[in-house]
């Protein structure tokens, strides 16, 4: 009976010692993430706790001209990216990509939307990726493609509109 016991209790400790092993939670640094997320001066990226933020200024005249539209797909253009896939597989410590943005006029926020770092697979990342490839590409001659990543933006992300640019 004693062998039992030791034989168990070895046993258990043992998954303990492995249920215990140090997760990798690194996380970038707002330089790391700026570097990602360079695509022009008109994007800046930092790190705000364990989320990458990513704040877009938006211009005006484009949400004037593309209206509710434009003001809906401004963070699903740039959260749908290889650059977002890239930060959620090289840092494990990220649990999101939030993407806001703004227009000039007084820095207002049109837009947000939060990714979660599990609410994509493999699968659905490639699609997330066609969906706003699509979207970037013939967007502006083909309403329809930013239609469809603002309705799948907003099936896999936390998002908000502000009232002011989206009735």
């Amino acid at each position: 009976m004693n062998l039992l016991a030791s034989g168990f209790l070895c046993m258990a400790l043992g998954f303990y010692a492995l249920g215990c092993a140090q997760a990798d939670l690194a996380l970038p640094t707002n330089n790391e993430v700026s570097g990602v997320f360079a695509a022009s001066p008109s994007v800046t990226a930092s790190v705000n706790g364990n989320v990458v933020e990513v704040v877009v200024d938006q211009p005006l005249y484009q949400i004037r001209r593309g209206g509710t539209l434009w003001a809906k797909v401004g963070p699903y253009i740039y959260l749908f990216t290889t650059e977002t896939e890239s930060i959620f597989q090289q840092f494990p410590g990220v649990a999101g990509v939030r993407v806001i943005t703004r227009t000039s006029r007084s820095n207002s926020e049109v837009a947000r939307a939060l990714l979660h770092r599990d609410k994509l697979n493999t699968i659905t990342w490639q699609r997330a990726l066609n969906i706003a490839g699509k979207a970037r590409r013939d967007g502006s001659n083909r309403p329809v493609f930013l239609e469809d990543l603002v309705t799948w933006g907003e099936s896999h992300t936390d998002y908000g509109y502000s009232d002011e640019f989206v009735s």
